[in-house]
């Protein structure tokens, strides 16, 4: 039995279906929604459409952005001669809220990973190949400490050696409050290799 009527079924189920948002979830977004002024509503809505119609990968990076580059790979004052290759848009954010990378980006969408059927040619290491044609120094592979993210690692490490460019790693290890006896093994061992001087 349908407890509401169909625009408020529909509702309910297309929020439904976003990431993260269960049933429950939906429900609550839903009358949220229908509670809002009407001028709110048509807003969002216009704000979602214009949006996803507008979005495009940045020319360089590949980023999300509405114009041809990215506001980071067009500011002068970044250094274009290290790039951090992340997996997603989500990555470099994470590392821009950090306020201490001045270099520049190159989001992969995705990382290597057989069992899915997601090979090299599936992200954007062509394109890295490409940029590195330019005057770059280093590459910090920041991808996922997971099992395909660390596959990628190694795959653009090989890939970029020959070329004489300097590829780094970033360190993993023990996250600030945990105990160690709650870490795996992998984890210690990173964090014991990837050690700095006091």
């Amino acid at each position: 039995m349908e407890l509401y009527s169909g625009y408020i079924n529909r509702l309910i189920e297309e929020l439904s279906r976003l990431p993260g948002i269960g049933s429950k979830s939906a429900q609550r977004l839903a009358f949220y929604l229908i509670s809002m002024p009407e001028e709110n509503v048509e807003r969002l809505a216009t704000t979602m459409v214009d949006t996803r119609k507008n979005i495009r990968y940045c020319s360089k990076c590949y980023t999300l952005t509405d114009h041809e580059m990215c506001p980071i790979c067009s500011n002068e004052k970044r250094d274009k001669k290290t790039i951090m290759v992340v997996e997603t848009p989500r990555d470099l954010a994470a590392y821009e809220k950090t306020g201490r990378y001045e270099g520049v980006y190159h989001v992969l969408h995705g990382a290597i990973s057989p069992m899915l059927g997601i090979g090299p040619n599936d992200i954007r290491l062509k394109e890295l190949m490409q940029r590195l044609q330019e005057d770059v120094d280093e590459v910090i592979i920041a991808t996922n400490s997971s099992l395909e993210g660390e596959t990628t690692a190694m795959y653009i490490s090989k890939l970029i050696k020959p070329t004489g460019i300097k590829v780094t790693r970033i360190a993993s290890g023990v996250p600030v409050g945990g105990d160690l006896e709650y870490i795996d093994e992998v984890t210690l061992l990173r964090a014991l290799e990837g050690r700095t001087e006091l």
